[in-house]
C-alpha cells in the first residue's frame, strides 16, 4: 500500500486531536484486538471490535484503517488491500461493528518476514480514540500460485475461509466517496423530514396550524410573509440549537447531557402536561369560548408594522411544533448528535438543515392555505371548519397526557379509557356534522349537503371501527397514538403452545417477570434489567433480545403492533430469545443496589436514566427504538437494528442472531 500523503496525515491528526481534546473520558486500550495470518497468496488482518465501538473502512478520507509495511525484502504487495467482512452504512459512512476483516494479496519468492504497522481509529457515541498503532510481524511462505493482477475478491481466499466468516466480500472498487456519502445523507434527511409529517406526534399540529392561521391576513402579501416566517422559525429552531449543541459537544463532550435534556422534553410530565393544556385551550377557542390573542408586551417594536404583526405568536406556534414533535424526530436528532462525536463537524449541521427544511415545508404550505381562503366567500362554513378542527385537537391532545401517564405510572389513561374518550369525541363530531349539535357562532343547519354527509359517514365509520378496541382488538393503524396493549383491562392472547390466557394475571404472559413491575408488550414475558436477562439467558441457554424502548416512544409502539405482532416474529421472540426491555424514560426509583454512577461521578437513581446511560455506553445508541442481540455473556452478536417496519428483514435479523449464538 502506498504511503499516505502528508496532507491526509495532517487532516487525520487534526481531527483526532480535536476529538481527543474535547472528551474527558479515556478510551480502553484494547478497543480492537488485531491478529494477522497467511491464507494462500494473501495475508488476512482480523480485528475483534469491542461492543459499542466501531472502526472505519479502508477508504474513509480522514479516519481510514490502513497498513504501512517496513520494506518488502523477499516479497511484494499485489494490488490494493480489500475488505472481506461486510461494512455497515452508519450515518452515511462505512464502518465495522464487532469485527473487521481485510486482506492484502502478496507475491513471495521464498519464505519471508512481513512486518509493519496497522493504524486505526475507533469511535463510540461519546468519543473517538486518537490514531492507534498496532505493530505486527508474520512469517510467510510462497503460495502455490500467484497472479500478476488482483483477481475478484471472491477468488482471493479459499471458499472455506469465506464460509467460516459468513459475510459478504466487498469489491475494492465499491464504496462511495465522501461527497457521495454526504449527498446520500442529505437526501435521506430530506425523505425523513417529509416522512415525519404523518407521525403521531407531528400530525396533531396540523389542525393547530390551520386554526392559528385561519383568521387570515389583511393582504395576500402579509399572508405569504407570515407563512414564510413560520417555516423559517421551524428551520431555525432545529438548526441553531443543534449547531450550538454540536459545537459544545466538540468542545466539552456534552452529548450525554444533551441527551438528558431531550429525554426530559419528550417524556417529563411537565412539558407533556403543558402541551396537553395548550391543545385543550386551542380547542376551546375553536369552539368559540374565547379568542386567542397575543399580549401586547410579547410583541416587539418590529411587530408594529402591519406586514409583521403577530410574529410573536407565530414563533410560539413554531416552538410548540418543534417541542411537540420531538418524540418522533428525536431519533433523527439523536443520530445527528452521535455523528458529531465521530470526527464530523459540518456534516451534522448540513444534515439537520436539510431535514428541517423538508420538515417545515408542509407546515409552511398549511400556514399559507388559510390566507388563500380570504379569496373565497366567507360564511358559517368557515366556523364549521374551526369547530371540526377543535374536535380533532381534543382527540390528539390526549396523546401528551398519555405519555406522562405511561412514564410515571399514574394509571389515569389506560387503553379502554383513552379509546372511550376518542369514541365519544368523534361521535360528537359526527352529530355536529349532521347539524344535531351547535355552538354559539354556528348558524342553524336546516339541511346538510353531500359533503357534510360524506364526512359524517366517514366519522361514524371510524367510531364503529374503534369500538372493538375496547375489548382488545389491536387497531394497528392507531398503534402510535394509543396506550400500549398491556394497559388493556381485558384482552386475551392466543398462544401456539397453550390455551388463551388473560393478560395481567400473575402467572400468565404479560405479567412482570423481573424487578420493578413493568410489562412486556403482546403478552410476552421478559426482564427489565440487563443483569436479570443475562442470568436467565445462561440458565435457559438462549440468546438475549434487548429492546431499547420508552413509554413515550410512538415508533416503539408501531414496531410492536406492526412487526412484533407478526406470527413469525412473535414465535421467535417467545420461544428462542430471553427478552429484556430497557425503558429509557421510566421514572421508577431504583433500589439503592442498582444505582449507577457515571464516569463524571453523577449518581443515576431512576430506571430510565440508568438505562439511557447503559445503552449509550454499551450499544452506542441514543434513540428509541433500537434492538440488540447478545449472547449469554453479554457480547453483541450482530449490529444494533433500529426502526424499520419490514417484517421479513426483522425475522432475518433475529435469525442471524440465533445462527451466531449457535456457533458459540
Amino acid at each position: 500500500m502506498e504511503e499516505m500523503s502528508t496532507y491526509r496525515k495532517i487532516l487525520l491528526l487534526a481531527a483526532s486531536f480535536l476529538a481527543a481534546w474535547g472528551l474527558s473520558a479515556q478510551a480502553p486500550e484494547d478497543v480492537v484486538r488485531w491478529s494477522v495470518a497467511q491464507d494462500g497468496d494473501a495475508i488476512v488482518f482480523t480485528g475483534k471490535i469491542q461492543s459499542g465501538w466501531h472502526v472505519y473502512d479502508l477508504k474513509n478520507e480522514q479516519t481510514a484503517t490502513y497498513v504501512e509495511y517496513n520494506g518488502s525484502e523477499g516479497w511484494a504487495p499485489v494490488g490494493e488491500p480489500y475488505e472481506i467482512s461486510e461494512s455497515r452504512l452508519f450515518d452515511g459512512t462505512s464502518v465495522f461493528f464487532d469485527e473487521m476483516v481485510f486482506a492484502q494479496k502478496i507475491s513471495a519468492e521464498g519464505n519471508a518476514t512481513i512486518s509493519g504497522t496497522l493504524t486505526y481509529q475507533a469511535c463510540n457515541d461519546r468519543m473517538c480514540t486518537p490514531p492507534i498503532d498496532w505493530d505486527f510481524s508474520i512469517e510467510v511462505a510462497p503460495a502455490a500460485a500467484t497472479a500478476d493482477s488482483t483477481p475478484a475478491p471472491s477468488e482471493e481466499l479459499p471458499e472455506e475461509y469465506v464460509a467460516s466468516h459468513s459475510t459478504a466480500i466487498s469489491d475494492p472498487e465499491e464504496g462511495a466517496s465522501g461527497k457521495t456519502s454526504l449527498w446520500a445523507l442529505i437526501i435521506e434527511a430530506i425523505l425523513w423530514g417529509f416522512a415525519m409529517f404523518l407521525t403521531p406526534c407531528v400530525f396533531p399540529m396540523v389542525p393547530m396550524t390551520i386554526s392559528f392561521f385561519v383568521k387570515g391576513s389583511s393582504s395576500a402579501a402579509e399572508g405569504r410573509f407570515k407563512a414564510f416566517m413560520y417555516g423559517l422559525f421551524i428551520v431555525l429552531l432545529y438548526t441553531v440549537p443543534i449547531s450550538i449543541i454540536i459545537g459544545l459537544t466538540w468542545i466539552i463532550g456534552g452529548n450525554a447531557v444533551t441527551a438528558d435534556i431531550f429525554n426530559w422534553l419528550s417524556t417529563h410530565w411537565l412539558p407533556n402536561i403543558i402541551f396537553f393544556v395548550v391543545f385543550m385551550i386551542f380547542a376551546a377557542s375553536l369552539f368559540g369560548a374565547f379568542e386567542i390573542t397575543m399580549p401586547s408586551k410579547m410583541v416587539n417594536d418590529s411587530d408594529r408594522k402591519s406586514s409583521r404583526k403577530g410574529l410573536g405568536g407565530i414563533f410560539f406556534l413554531a416552538l410548540t411544533l418543534v417541542l411537540v414533535s420531538f418524540s418522533c424526530t428525536g431519533p433523527i436528532v439523536g443520530t445527528v448528535l452521535i455523528k458529531s462525536t465521530e470526527g464530523e463537524f459540518w456534516t451534522p449541521m448540513v444534515t439537520m438543515l436539510a431535514f428541517s427544511v423538508a420538515f417545515a415545508l408542509p407546515f409552511t404550505v398549511l400556514a399559507l392555505f388559510p390566507s388563500l381562503l380570504k379569496k373565497m366567500k366567507s360564511g358559517s362554513w368557515l366556523n364549521s371548519v374551526k369547530v371540526v378542527l377543535g374536535f380533532i385537537e381534543i382527540a390528539l391532545g390526549f396523546k401528551f397526557l398519555s405519555v406522562a401517564d405511561q412514564t410515571y405510572h399514574w394509571g389515569l389513561l389506560n387503553r379502554p379509557i383513552y379509546l372511550a374518550i376518542w369514541i365519544v369525541t368523534f361521535s360528537l363530531l359526527g352529530f355536529y356534522l349532521l347539524g344535531k349539535l351547535r355552538f354559539k357562532n354556528d348558524d342553524k343547519v336546516e339541511y346538510i349537503g353531500v359533503g357534510r354527509l360524506a364526512l359524517a359517514i366517514a366519522v361514524f365509520s371510524f367510531v364503529v371501527w374503534m369500538i372493538p378496541g375496547m375489548f382488545g382488538a389491536p387497531l394497528k393503524a392507531l398503534s402510535g397514538y394509543l396506550p400500549p396493549m398491556e394497559t388493556q383491562d381485558f384482552v386475551v392472547y392466543s398462544h401456539s403452545d397453550g390455551p388463551l390466557a388473560t393478560a395481567g394475571a400473575s402467572s400468565e404472559p404479560g405479567s412482570p417477570t423481573g424487578k420493578y413491575g413493568l410489562k412486556m408488550p403482546l403478552g410476552l414475558n421478559g426482564y427489565f434489567t440487563l443483569e436479570e436477562g443475562l442470568a436467565a439467558s445462561k440458565a435457559a441457554g438462549k440468546p438475549v433480545f434487548v429492546d431499547i424502548t420508552g413509554h413515550g416512544c410512538v415508533n416503539c409502539r408501531e414496531m410492536e403492533q406492526r412487526v412484533w405482532s407478526d406470527p413469525k416474529v412473535l414465535d421467535i421472540l417467545r420461544n428462542d430469545y430471553i427478552l429484556v426491555a430497557l425503558y429509557t424514560d421510566d421514572k421508577t426509583r431504583l433500589d439503592e443496589a442498582d444505582w449507577v454512577t457515571t464516569e463524571s461521578g453523577k449518581v443515576l437513581k431512576d430506571l430510565g436514566r440508568a438505562n439511557a446511560y447503559l445503552v449509550r455506553e454499551r450499544f452506542g445508541v441514543n434513540a428509541q427504538p433500537n434492538y440488540a442481540l447478545l449472547d449469554s455473556d453479554g457480547n453483541q452478536m450482530v449490529p444494533v437494528r433500529g426502526y424499520n417496519l419490514d417484517v421479513d428483514a426483522f425475522v432475518e435479523f433475529l435469525q442471524k442472531g440465533l445462527d451466531e449464538y449457535r456457533k458459540k
